[in-house]
């Protein structure tokens, strides 16, 4: 019987990630018998029936499409178990067999040499494409890294763990630094149950994703965040004059349609931070649009659909989408391609109530804005006066190669000034 790849979400191709069966194996109804990478999930693909494999005719990283025969079973049964299989050695055979050919001398914290990270010098560890993507990029070689994934593979969290052991390496060999004691980035396996009550709950595809991206974005981006209060005094003004009639066109007026309008002027002065950087061609784009992701807290995840041209858009449009894609992402409604093309991303905690925090720039982008909870506080007017206003706290993280210090505050200075002097010509109906 030949198992084929069904149809997943609206893509028309998905990429193999993982491939969990091999010749030989007998597996039962349901079992997932691949791990594909569909946009921003992962999803396991089960056997429509039980029986012994024969043939796998799929591997880690091709692009395949619905229809294609992924397997091939012999003496299918729908719905019959698999029998207990016998333990087998973690990782596919023939990752096996080549680690068991030639030892691998896989990267030590405490090995003060300073090897090649390009050139691959041993087997290869098996690892998603994603993975092999990343490490490709961080100039990173796979067989001097040491695979901790349940079936012998590579994960993001082991690329990770490999550039902090370089970090240290870097720091000892300049003497900039000693080591603190305990600071090893190790895989977390500990009975935490030793100590009290615990209750485990697996990982779902879409937090996976999210982690390794922010994995990524973290390890592969020189962070810096700049930090500043915007007083919101106007727009409070401006929002309690309009709120109604902007109730009667079906839009809530709430903040933060005014600080994205604001955000959108300061980013036509600074283009530099609506822009990304092409690794290959070794290239800044600046783009001529302004596409705003907005991050959206979802009981899945961090979900980030798209504003498009926020730029050519009114006051009232932006509220009017804004309430849409954000209830859309909740709904997990959202298509992939509402969550492409995004040249700036916002992450808004106000509603939640927080204050300044350092989010993560979301890579291809170079720069992204936080805002808080705005609260009363006192401020010294120009006349000396000092008077209770609603402050904004809101934090710029950047990507320092593309942006210096200088250019990231004059930003931060224009788009204070942008949501304190909010023009009332762009709000009226």
């Amino acid at each position: 019987m030949e198992v084929r790849l069904p149809k997943i979400g609206e893509s028309a191709s998905a990429v193999v990630v993982s491939i969990l069966v091999r010749p030989g194996d007998v597996i039962a109804t349901g079992q997932t018998v691949l791990e594909i990478e569909n946009e921003k999930a992962i999803a396991p693909i089960p056997s429509p029936s039980a029986g012994k494999v024969t043939e796998v005719r799929v591997k880690e990283g091709q692009k395949i499409a619905p229809g294609t025969v992924i397997l091939v079973l012999e003496g299918a049964t729908v719905g019959a178990p698999a029998p207990a299989a016998p333990p087998t050695t973690a990782g596919p055979a023939p990752a096996r067999a080549a680690a068991a050919a030639a030892p691998v001398a896989y990267d030590d914290d405490d090995d003060h040499s300073g090897p090649d990270e390009t050139a691959e010098t041993g087997p290869i560890p098996p690892a998603s494409p994603y993975v092999r993507k990343v490490a490709r990029d961080l100039g990173l070689r796979l067989s001097g890294i040491r695979p901790t994934g349940s079936r012998g593979q590579l994960t993001i969290e082991d690329l990770g763990r490999h550039v902090a052991r370089l970090q240290r390496k870097v720091a000892r060999a300049g003497r900039y630094a000693e080591e603190p004691a305990g600071l090893v980035f190790e895989p977390v396996n500990v009975d935490f149950s030793l100590y009290g009550p615990v209750t485990s709950e697996p990982l779902g595809a879409i937090r996976k994703v999210i982690a390794a991206r922010m994995v990524e974005n973290s390890v592969s981006i020189p962070h810096v965040t700049q930090f500043d209060e915007a007083d919101m005094t106007r727009i409070e003004a401006l929002r309690a004059t309009h709120k109604a009639a902007y109730e009667k066109a079906g839009a809530r007026l709430t903040p933060t349609p005014f600080l994205l309008h604001a955000l959108v002027s300061v980013l036509k002065r600074h283009p530099r931070f609506n822009a990304s950087v092409n690794d290959v061609a070794e290239t800044l784009v600046l783009k001529h649009y302004v596409h705003l992701g907005i991050a959206v807290d979802t009981d899945a995840g961090l979900l980030v659909p798209v504003i498009r041209d926020a730029d050519k858009k009114s006051l009232l449009e932006l509220a009017l989408e804004l309430t849409a894609i954000a209830s859309k992402a909740r709904d997990r409604k959202v298509t992939p391609d509402e969550m492409r093309g995004g040249s700036f991303t916002v992450s808004n905690q106000g509603a939640i109530g927080g204050g300044h925090f350092t989010p993560i720039v979301n890579k291809p982008e170079v720069a992204i804005l936080g805002l808080g909870k705005s609260r009363p506080k006192p401020v010294v007017l120009a006349d000396g006066r000092i008077e209770a206003r609603p402050m904004l706290p809101l934090a710029v993280s950047y990507d320092h190669r593309i942006i210096d210090g200088g250019a990231a505050a004059r930003f931060t200075v224009d788009l204070v000034a942008a949501i304190a002097d909010f023009q009332e010509s762009a709000v009226r109906l």
